[in-house]
């Protein structure tokens, strides 16, 4: 739908109220709208919210955006929220990442590695710590929520923060996490795991989410702040 030169996706589900969004980095304007309620009807509610969805665009353009990394010494990475500053140290020994000071990424490499083989290393090593503080969470949340996680998994996502199959109680976490707040993890855990209660977006899932975890929409502000990838995910 196009409203007033915007446009709007719409997706239509059996939910109470209509939700409007609008999503980084791009400021994209989504509307959950009601099986019930009419396209004139979205394209009024548009209308009265068109200085707010300006205000929201206009912040995400003006946000600071990291340029695609080249995994060379003095570049900025980022680790559990706090940005480091990356030393590549070359030498004979296996390929390691070590955290110096809250300040420096160490990251050591054989001599002549390329910007890929550099990533690869930095990539497997925030595996690796990612992986380490998931299972707490889960443990911590399921006796919470009365929900139990059969599997999960860190794989790299384009476009969601997490996933989870009902099905199979399976829950996937999107590696770029590892560069988030902890309380920015926690909230996607938290979020994916309540899926196991209620499987959409709806008004109940936002009741669950407000009983469990009250703050959780700062948690998701949080999320999408400043600085953002080249690339970045909406939830």
């Amino acid at each position: 739908m196009t409203v007033h030169g915007l446009v709007v996706d719409v997706v239509r589900k059996n939910i109470k109220n209509l939700h409007l969004a609008v999503y980084p980095p791009n400021g994209r304007v989504r509307v959950a709208v009601p099986l019930r309620v009419n396209d004139e009807a979205v394209r009024l509610a548009v209308i009265s919210r068109l200085a707010w969805i300006k205000r929201q665009q206009a912040k995400f353009a003006h946000q600071e955006r990291q340029s695609v990394r080249e995994y060379v010494s003095g570049e900025s990475h980022y680790y559990l929220g706090l940005r480091y500053r990356l030393n590549v140290i070359f030498h004979d020994g296996p390929p390691k990442v070590t955290v110096r000071n809250r300040t420096t990424l160490d990251l050591y490499v054989r001599s002549g590695s390329d910007t890929a083989q550099r990533e690869r290393v930095l990539l497997a090593w925030y595996r690796r710590q990612l992986k380490t503080v998931i299972p707490p969470l889960i443990a911590k949340w399921e006796p919470i929520l009365g929900v139990k996680v059969a599997e999960w998994g860190v794989k790299q996502m384009k476009t969601r923060w997490g996933t989870c199959t009902i099905e199979a109680r399976r829950v996937w976490l999107n590696l770029e996490l590892v560069k988030k707040p902890a309380l920015c993890l926690e909230y996607i855990v938290v979020h994916e795991m309540v899926h196991l209660l209620e499987r959409h977006h709806n008004d109940r899932y936002a009741a669950y989410m407000d009983k469990f975890m009250p703050q959780w929409r700062l948690h998701r502000e949080e999320l999408n702040r400043a600085p953002l990838a080249h690339e970045d995910w909406e939830y």
